[in-house]
């Protein structure tokens, strides 16, 4: 049986499970049964592998995937949507493709497409044909109903509740699988807990909660605060309103809302086995400890599908539960939401940690041709210096199908930083540098911004990319549109590149080489490295996706909150890529968008070629690094010669030096022809190219490259240890600011004319600003910009200058002033006008006469044409905005024959 064979047997296995009758085009018959999915059925873009039919209507698709296929299944989500949004043949009535769900012999990711940012999740099995039709049915999804909590009550309330409830609604808001409550004993956990399981039920529409406890007397004390809960919007009790069941046998009711139960009774309920209660009596902490050393596999129940609970609220959630019993957690599509007094590491691990609520402490709200850039060091603890794990049950990962297992771990176990995301992955690591990323996204890297930038991550390899894209997700609190992988691995690729460069979605961007180098995407403006380059020419290129420029109007097509022209892009350096030491050589690699598989079958196929026989060379000498000992003896004997002979060989096919002394060792001579030194590597070539022709070796090279599991570090909690500008900040901020002074004495005349709007007549303030334009004009042809100047004297001089103002054309007037030392601080003009504005309606109204609130919205608007054009003349009064007042004449009717007074002394006053 082949590997598709075999996924495909599997998939139809499950989909049989979750109650679908499968069937084949030639046998098409949707009348047999409720739910219908119909292999290979035809599409207007092809062949979708299978269609799921409900009472006879197609409702959804899955795509398929062997484990083997060379692609991660969250590669083919834009497959997926592909079909959905595709026209079903023969099929007349209106129909919408609401489901998707991809598929391999080892997991399956659903995605419901009704839901805002809608985001794929990874799923136990698939949703029975009545749970589908009942989801179609309702108004709206449950995510989207839980976009729209309303204004909490916070009568009888602590603030450490409020705040829970709060936060845990704005977590649900954004899709996050997982949240926690960290909430000090007895500060009222359970209140809490319950209070949001009703505002669940009732406003988001969720059929049921499973609250999970690990002891029988954890269960019935969370029974009786439930039954003793009544809400402040109902004078009925809870379980007036919702049926609330602790379980004491394998028996879950099914019109119940809160079903409470141990996690050990919901293990042999999913079993379909019987439980002894004396099971139930023990912390759970210590029952795993005695009974059980292994995972608990959980299986597909029929009468509890995954779908039967949309919430899982587990309390003393810090209990070591999660290595040998997260199955029955992960069984379910149910958000997670986690509870109580003293997490752990693990914990923080397992919750993603989105810790939506901490008490007593607040919890901490973070808030010319080419353009330079700014350089953004974050650095972790694990980062830095690796971490160490203890002998102890681990969690591995396939690196291709992501497929997670859990294995005793022989000996403690170090790692290096660079084994980081290859040999060993640490979510909280990854996690670090993107929450720190977006903790500094609008204080210090772009504090102007409404959206994030379009942001490009470097990551070391395919596996490392998804990873990086799931948690890019989950903590911007976005779908599946906000964050894309572009790499070779994903379908249709080229069309994800074209929407980051042109369209507004994707915002964040992550590559390994694809777009590493020559890829024009203009819009970029930070570049995250989270892989060092050794190569100064790579490092070079990749930086390039940064530097190019574009205009104000260019660059809001894509981000329109963007206030000027690009002027500088930021490197976010979180693997000290900037400081490390760069070779000059180029890199061995030279195809590194092509398999080891396919650059085997190319050699077998007669490509003889320098870049295809040393980029097979570079992923042999990898493969070799990775191996055990025992491995390499057992690669020996199957290929016939040790792995870095194989590679070496491949290497001296194409050394001047080895293929002379083959020519003198085959002619004899001294100096060899240039005929004799072709037919020499000849020789090498083939000797090298020699394994590879044989299937059995290939295949055997493949699945030992393959059969490399990843560690996955939940334990070591990563830590920022610095985040801040690099000292070669300051450096490209002096040598701005210098050019700026060059170019003040430059046109030092037309500065000094520029100084009459400082005078007490305001005459020719509309002349001055037509010269103020002219002379940023040139300044910007220099590229450098008001927002470039205001926060490059921002990092020379932070104590004198208000960071993350929105600089505008006036502003140019402090800045030129701040430099020729005519101001001490550097604030902006609008704040002058500001000021000035709040003491002369003061001075006005401090007599008998006070200006209406009619006549105030007129000064107000006044004012602000006066921060950024320095004055105003009544033929600006028909302009916008004030031509939606009436203009002129509205003016005239507010303030009668005095309006060219006003006008005359506002002129004079705010800008004195």
């Amino acid at each position: 049986m082949t590997p598709e064979e075999k996924a495909r047997l599997i998939i139809d296995e499950k989909l049989c499970q979750s109650g679908w009758i499968i069937q084949d085009m030639n046998c098409l018959n949707l009348a047999v049964s409720f739910g219908v999915a119909v292999r290979e059925f035809p599409t207007s873009t092809g062949e979708v592998d299978y269609a799921l039919f409900i009472d006879g209507q197609p409702v959804g698709v899955v795509e398929a995937k062997r484990e083997e296929a060379g692609q991660s299944i969250t590669d083919v989500e834009i497959q997926s949507g592909r079909y959905a949004n595709s026209t079903f043949k023969w099929v007349k009535e209106d129909y919408t493709i609401r489901f998707a769900y991809e598929a391999t012999d080892k997991l399956i990711r659903f995605t419901d497409y009704k839901d805002i940012k809608y985001r794929s999740r990874t799923v136990f099995s698939f949703h029975r044909p009545e749970t589908l039709q009942d989801l179609l049915k309702q108004p709206d999804t449950i995510r989207n109903n839980m976009k729209h909590f309303p204004v909490l009550d916070e009568t009888g309330f602590r603030k450490c509740q409020v705040n829970a409830i709060k936060k845990l609604e704005e977590s649900f808001a954004d899709n996050r699988p997982k949240a926690l409550v960290q909430m000090a004993t007895g500060a009222g956990k359970t209140f809490t807990a319950i209070t949001a399981s009703y505002r669940l039920l009732k406003y988001g529409k969720i059929n049921r909660i499973l609250f999970l406890v690990d002891t029988k007397g954890l269960g019935e004390q969370a029974e009786r605060e439930f039954l003793a809960y009544t809400p402040t919007d109902d004078p009925r009790s809870f379980s007036q309103i919702y049926g609330v069941r602790r379980l004491t046998s394998s028996y879950i009711p099914g019109d119940v809302q809160v079903c409470i139960s141990t996690i050990q009774r919901m293990y042999s309920i999913l079993k379909g086995e019987e439980l002894d209660e004396s099971a139930e009596e023990t912390s759970f902490a210590e029952f795993t400890t005695a009974e059980s050393k292994a995972p608990k596999e959980v299986v597909y129940n029929e009468k509890y599908p995954p779908e039967f609970f949309d919430v899982i609220i587990v309390d003393e959630c810090h209990r070591s539960i999660y290595n040998v019993w997260s199955q029955v957690l992960s069984y379910f599509d149910a958000f997670i939401v986690g509870l109580t007094a003293t997490p752990d590491n693990r914990t923080f691990a397992f919750f993603n940690e989105n810790i939506v609520s901490e008490y007593p402490r607040e919890q901490a709200i973070v808030d010319g041709v080419n353009v330079g850039e700014d350089i953004f060091l974050i650095e972790t603890n694990v980062g830095k210096n690796g971490g160490h794990l203890m002998k102890q049950l681990i969690e591995y990962r396939d690196r291709l199908s992501r497929a997670k297992r859990w294995k005793q771990l022989d000996e403690d176990v170090h790692y290096q930083p660079t084994q980081l995301d290859r040999d060993i992955v640490n979510p909280s690591q990854i996690r670090a540098v993107i929450k720190t990323y977006k903790e500094n996204l609008y204080t210090n890297l772009f504090p102007r911004r409404k959206e994030v930038p379009k942001t490009l991550i470097f990551a070391k390899s395919d596996s490392h990319a998804d990873d990086i894209v799931q948690i890019v997700r989950e903590e911007f609190g976005e779908g599946n549109d906000f964050c894309r992988k572009i790499t070779y691995s994903v379908d249709n690729s080229e069309s994800v590149l074209s929407s980051f460069r042109n369209d507004y979605n994707p915002r964040i961007a992550v590559t390994v080489d694809m777009i590493a180098t020559g890829t024009d995407v203009k819009p970029i403006e930070c570049l995250i490295f989270m892989r060092d380059v050794r190569s100064k020419n790579y490092f070079e290129q990749m930086k390039g996706r940064g530097t190019r420029t574009l205009s104000k109007d260019e660059l809001q097509k894509v981000t329109p909150s963007a206030t000027e022209n690009k002027d500088h892009f930021v490197i976010v350096d979180a693997v000290g890529v900037t400081k490390s030491k760069k070779s000059d050589t180029r890199p061995l690699e030279s195809k590194p968008s092509v398999s080891m598989k396919e650059l085997m079958m190319n050699v077998a196929l007669g490509a003889k070629d320098e870049k295809t026989l040393t980029s097979l060379a570079n992923r042999v000498i990898r493969l070799n690094s990775q191996m055990t000992p025992a491995e390499r003896k057992q690669f020996e004997e199957k290929v016939g010669t040790p792995a870095g002979t194989v590679a070496e060989r491949l290497l001296n096919a194409f050394d001047e030096d080895v293929i002379e002394k083959r020519a003198q060792f085959k002619t004899s001579v001294e100096e060899p022809d240039e005929e004799e030194r072709k037919e020499a590597q000849k020789e090498l070539i083939k000797q090298a190219v020699a394994p590879f022709h044989n299937p059995d070796v290939r295949e055997y090279i493949e699945n030992v490259r393959r059969n490399h599991d990843q560690i996955i570090d939940n334990v070591n909690i990563d830590s920022v240890i610095f985040a801040g500008f690099d000292t070669q900040q300051e450096e490209t901020a002096e040598r701005v600011i210098k050019t700026f002074h060059e170019f003040i004495e430059e046109n030092k005349d037309e500065i000094v004319a520029l100084r009459i709007i400082y005078d007490e007549t305001y005459k020719n303030r509309p002349m001055a600003i037509e010269q103020l334009k002219a002379l940023y004009e040139k300044l910007k042809s220099k590229g450098i910009t008001v927002e470039r100047l205001w926060d490059c004297y921002a990092i020379k001089k932070s104590d004198k200058v208000k960071r993350g103002t929105i600089a505008q054309l006036t502003d140019l007037i402090s800045i030129i002033r701040f430099e020729m030392g005519y101001i001490d601080n550097l604030t902006p003009f609008a704040d002058k006008v500001n000021y000035n504005f709040m003491q002369w309606t003061l001075r006005r109204n401090a007599g008998a006469i006070h200006f209406t609130e009619e006549q105030m919205e007129w000064l107000r608007l006044i004012k602000d044409h006066i921060a950024t054009s320095l004055s105003i003349l009544p033929e600006d009064l028909d302009l916008t905005p004030f031509d939606r007042k009436g203009g002129l004449l509205g003016f005239y009717d507010a303030f009668g024959d005095n309006y060219e007074e006003i006008l005359q002394e506002m002129n004079e006053e705010l800008v004195a």
